[in-house]
């Protein structure tokens, strides 16, 4: 039992967000320096199906490496842990697009949701379905998983990965000189580039996650106890990789699940309670977004909701 009504924790959480918005940014680790605080956002989804927001929830914005959890998901689904054959599950101490990790690791990325994991994730997709459903198949599954809401497409991220992809098109060359990179470069990459431009709100975002929320296991059904199993190795991967060289930080702070992407959304997941997306554009030097962290963590001491212990 919450100690106030979840809309009242959420409102009065944006509130206090906005109204200090300048101060925490200004004590927060900026990627970029002097950008005025940009608008905020909230949305909880609970298992029930209950939707609570605040702020700029009804605003989209592209949910770029966001959709690496959606991606994974789906691979899992079709080729099950053989996938970690060819991704690790470690976190990086590199940056997210580098190359030099997998230098070390003969063409093996360290985990999903650095550039390069996502990369091979993508490959499989690729690999696994036919033409004309590669290049739109997460949109299409994210839009399954939603009760309303629109799914587009951010035209600012089509133009940038498509003219600036470079460093994916080497990591995708040197996977391949490892084996590990199985389809043409051109098709992994429109795949790659529509996913990280899919545009949500943070209504549709927690929406759209809201099944990774249901980790409780079912020994008597073989198919729900699977699935079961699969949320928890997402959520696991979400935990100690989904903030990149933040996600210590993040785990000691907020303790939940959660997967950021640069566009300044985060999704967060209370297993078998709710899932959060909140978005606000300015980002740390790791690439979350300041106040989004701050807010989650303002949510997770007020509600109790944590992987780490009982909420309230």
């Amino acid at each position: 039992m919450l100690p106030q009504p979840l809309e009242q924790i959420v409102g009065e959480i944006a509130a206090d967000i906005v109204d200090k918005a300048a101060e925490i940014e200004a004590c927060a680790d900026a990627k970029e320096e002097g950008l005025e605080p940009g608008p905020f956002g909230i949305a909880v989804v609970t298992r029930e199906g209950e939707i609570v927001h605040a702020g700029a929830a009804a605003t989209p914005f592209p949910i770029q490496s966001i959709a690496k959890v959606f991606a994974l998901e789906m691979a899992l689904c079709l080729v099950g842990r053989r996938l970690f054959e060819r991704v690790g599950r470690e976190p990086s101490g590199d940056p997210f697009n580098s190359i030099i990790d997998l230098e070390r690791t003969k063409g093996i990325p360290r985990n999903p949701f650095v550039n390069a994991g996502a990369l091979v994730i993508v490959d499989i997709l690729v690999e696994q379905l036919g033409d004309d459903m590669q290049a739109s198949a997460v949109m299409d599954f994210v839009r399954g998983q939603m009760t309303d809401g629109t799914v587009g497409l951010d035209d600012a991220v089509l133009a940038t990965e498509h003219d600036g992809g470079d460093l994916n098109r080497a990591m995708m060359s040197f996977m391949r000189h490892h084996g590990n990179l199985h389809s043409p470069l051109d098709e992994v990459m429109e795949a790659y580039v529509h996913q990280c431009a899919i545009a949500l709100d943070c209504r549709g975002l927690a929406q759209a996650g809201l099944f990774l929320t249901r980790t409780r296991r079912s020994p008597d059904d073989k198919g729900e106890d699977e699935r079961a199993k699969r949320m928890r190795e997402v959520s696991a991967l979400m935990m100690t990789c989904g903030h990149y060289d933040g996600s210590g930080d993040f785990a000691l702070r907020v303790g939940l699940p959660a997967k950021s992407g640069v566009g300044g959304g985060i999704l967060a997941i209370a297993p078998e309670i709710a899932s959060i997306a909140v978005w606000s554009p300015n980002l740390d030097q790791h690439g979350n977004s300041m106040l989004g962290v701050r807010a989650l963590e303002m949510l997770s001491h007020r509600t109790g909701w944590s992987v780490f212990g009982p909420p309230l």
